[in-house]
């Protein structure tokens, strides 16, 4: 595998994101996603708030130059957390450690908390691999689940 290339995200990576999103079983793994994968309005509505917020650190994933997914830096429930989304296409091959572990390298802040849904394994894995331990537990309604769905919450210290 080639060296993965992070940058920051553009317009343009916007409708290859949004063809990851369109996956059932990413949804699924992800668990806490739109209320509509399908609904480009409202897909780029959220994005274009994104690519807004100056305090959103947000990288687009790269190798070949092929984008396979994005990974953030931003404030969830008055804490810094990371969160990343690779397409389906390109799980297990350890894409998303490696980019994990590189964004990690320009995000001094500490502790740095992260999200999974208790049965996300391959996420999980790829946290614990990057150094974050699970330090407790949360649950919320899943949109891509309809249902409540409990996830572990993990710190880098």
């Amino acid at each position: 595998m080639s060296n993965i290339i992070l940058r920051n995200v553009i317009e343009d990576d916007l409708p290859i994101f949004f063809m990851h999103q369109q996956n059932r079983e990413a949804n699924y793994m992800a668990a806490f996603t739109s209320i509509d994968p399908s609904d480009w309005d409202s897909f780029t509505t959220h994005w274009n708030k994104i690519l807004t917020d100056k305090d959103i650190m947000k990288q687009t994933i790269i190798i070949e130059n092929n984008v396979v997914g994005h990974i953030s830096r931003f404030e969830q429930f008055g804490e810094p957390e990371v969160s990343y989304w690779i397409g389906k296409e390109y799980w297990g091959k350890g894409i998303a450690t490696k980019a994990l572990r590189e964004f990690l390298k320009h995000i001094t802040i500490r502790p740095l908390y992260a999200r999974a849904a208790k049965d996300n394994a391959g996420s999980l894995k790829v946290l614990e691999k990057c150094g974050f331990v699970i330090t407790g537990e949360d649950s919320g309604y899943s949109n891509a689940r309809g249902e409540d769905v409990e996830e572990f919450i993990l710190t880098l210290k």
